[in-house]
């Protein structure tokens, strides 16, 4: 019923108190998230009285008592009371009636919103409709959602930021190091990089060795391990001098999943981040200064060497393996920590062209291919960069997994058009 009052869905013809007064919605008002009268702000004439106020939704008219709301000071300004069932008159704290009506809805609305929610054998539960959309509903909804997506990013940066008391070079860091996790490790890697700070393995950049061992040790991968190998026996030495010498803290165990393919491992992430420690951590200087798609990728041009050139873990060495990041990675790279710091940071100091430059990039790029942009070209929906990928993982992991088909653009159009035509 809120759905259909915010939206004005109700049934068209004339509309009246349940005294016989004509009732024209100027304004439905605002919805209310929190404690409160469902809606506020509202614009109603009723009669020739032109009301300004908040407004009650129940399905019955007697929840109004049930809910306490005659005792309740924060309902004394509701100048109408909007209900399905008419059992009962309510008043204000002064004796004066309040104005009721009942709002016509579709008779079947309740039934098409249970049926596309609850719709078995997809995920997307809009699939079988979403072809008779016009194309620029959809465009104009996936333009919002990247919008969406970016700012929850960079929202996320920007907190980061003020935790880590201001820093960039850190915050890129622990950034960068979240994204190393693509998706299965990123919880993992950013306590990790918050556990083990950027500052102390810049003192030694000039050794891998010792930064590896920082590493490796804080993310609890050098315990309960008995290798009879002089890199590891290194590891345990550097850690043990590392721990003592800055007073790490013993991190809980992070939650690693080590599972798939070996590529997909944290070990060789690791000694990743640590490469990047070991060039001075350049990325913290340069990233902020880049003016493209293509200085943006060069900013991950790093290169394993020593035991992780050869290695997927501390087992025998593999025979063929990369060096680099590939360049599928680096994308995604760009994607999770180029973009929104550079939103980000460009919000932060009032900087349009970063944050025109962020939104470019995504632009430029050519789109993610996974099971969720798969899932909407499959139905028709075309994902042509970056920018639309993202507003398509964005859609999927915040409306169509939720089912929240009320609040998704899509999901209205569909509902909104079953109400209308009854």
């Amino acid at each position: 019923m809120q759905y259909v009052w915010q939206h004005r869905l109700w049934l068209p013809g004339d509309m009246r108190t349940v005294v016989g007064d004509p009732v024209e919605v100027l304004d439905p008002g605002l919805l209310n998230n929190s404690a409160g009268p469902d809606f506020f702000n509202a614009k109603i004439k009723i009669g020739q009285h032109l009301w300004a106020g908040n407004v009650e939704i129940h399905v019955r008219a007697s929840d109004w008592h049930r809910h306490g709301h005659d005792g309740d000071t924060a309902y004394d300004n509701v100048i109408l009371h909007v209900v399905e069932r008419d059992d009962t008159r309510i008043t204000a704290p002064d004796g004066k009636e309040i104005p009721q009506i009942v709002m016509a809805c579709a008779a079947n609305f309740a039934k098409d919103y249970s049926e596309l929610v609850n719709r078995p054998g997809s995920d997307l539960a809009c699939c079988r409709e979403v072809a008779n959309i016009p194309a620029i509903y959809i465009s104009d909804w996936l333009s919002a959602l990247s919008l969406e997506r970016l700012y929850s990013k960079s929202d996320r940066v920007a907190a980061l930021y003020r935790r880590l008391n201001c820093d960039w070079n850190q915050t890129v860091y622990v950034t960068l190091a979240r994204a190393l996790g693509f998706g299965t490790n990123s919880e993992p890697f950013e306590r990790l990089a918050i556990g083990m700070p950027l500052m102390p393995l810049l003192h030694h950049q000039d050794d891998i060795t010792v930064l590896e061992a920082a590493l490796f040790g804080q993310a609890g991968f050098l315990k309960g391990l008995s290798l009879d190998d002089h890199y590891f026996g290194k590891l345990i030495a550097q850690y043990d001098f590392m721990r003592v010498k800055y007073r790490l803290p013993e991190l809980q165990s992070l939650g690693w999943r080590i599972s798939g393919r070996p590529h997909n491992f944290p070990y060789r992430r690791i000694a990743m981040l640590a490469a990047f420690v070991a060039q001075g951590f350049s990325i913290g200087r340069k990233i902020f200064g880049i003016e493209n798609l293509e200085q943006a990728r060069k900013l991950f041009d790093v290169q394993l060497q020593g035991f992780w050139a050869n290695h997927y873990t501390f087992d025998s060495p593999a025979q063929t393996i990369g060096t680099t990041i590939g360049k599928s990675s680096v994308d995604i790279l760009v994607i999770n920590v180029v973009v929104p710091l550079l939103h980000a940071y460009g919000i932060t100091y009032g900087n349009s062209k970063m944050i025109d430059l962020a939104i470019d990039i995504l632009q430029q790029m050519k789109p993610e291919v996974n099971y969720i942009t798969c899932k909407f070209t499959d139905i028709g929906i075309p994902c042509p960069d970056a920018l639309t990928s993202q507003a398509l993982n964005h859609l999927y992991r915040e409306y169509c997994t939720t089912r929240k088909c009320l609040y998704c653009r899509i999901g209205h159009r569909l509902l909104a058009s079953k109400a209308i035509r009854r």
